[in-house]
């Protein structure tokens, strides 16, 4: 049994101690190469932390074939592109919402009232897990219809039903807390 084998049996088993020395040896370089692709060293950090908090989370669904670092290194990646994507699409939200309001409203009160809707909007899209704000945008902005989602991103339109229903609700409850 290699080492690589051993840590993920032991982190699997619940070792904590294992799971500790595996986070210390390997969160300076893995926040270091997710800040090259985020450049942020505050959302790097967030990334990584999330990776190892899901790693134990569902550590006795554990299975890495190849080798732990590599591993490692291509979860930073493909969360850091994700994180990526999913600012792309707030940002073309806000955008397009300045675009489409383009002309000003008759009253400048209806304008302040404009401009505090888009803010909360952008805001609640932020607070709302990464997928899930995704999943929104596709369906609200993007036009997609559930299973095309589904398809686009290789989930259940169970799961896309589930995400929609807690953004809306998301949108719901910060919308009516005015």
């Amino acid at each position: 049994m290699n080492r690589d084998t051993e840590t993920i049996e032991r982190i699997r088993k619940g070792d904590a101690q294992e799971f500790e020395s595996l986070f210390r040896s390997s969160y300076v370089s893995l926040v270091r190469y997710a800040r090259t692709m985020v450049r942020d060293h505050d959302t790097a950090e967030e990334i990584v932390q999330d990776l190892f908090f899901r790693l134990w989370k569902d550590k006795e669904k554990l299975n890495i074939e190849s080798s732990l670092n590599g591993y490692l290194f291509r979860a930073v990646h493909n969360r850091c592109l994700h994180w990526i994507d999913h600012n792309r699409i707030v940002g073309n939200y806000a955008r397009e919402m300045a675009d489409t309001h383009t002309e000003s409203p008759d009253n400048p009160s209806d304008m302040i009232v404009l401009k505090e809707l888009q803010h909360k909007i952008v805001k609640i899209l932020e607070r709302l897990p990464e997928r899930c704000g995704r999943i929104f945008c596709m369906n609200r902005f993007e036009g997609l219809k559930y299973a095309e989602i589904a398809e686009k991103l290789s989930v259940s339109i169970k799961t896309v039903e589930a995400n929609m229903g807690r953004a809306l609700k998301e949108f719901r409850k910060a919308l009516t807390e005015q």
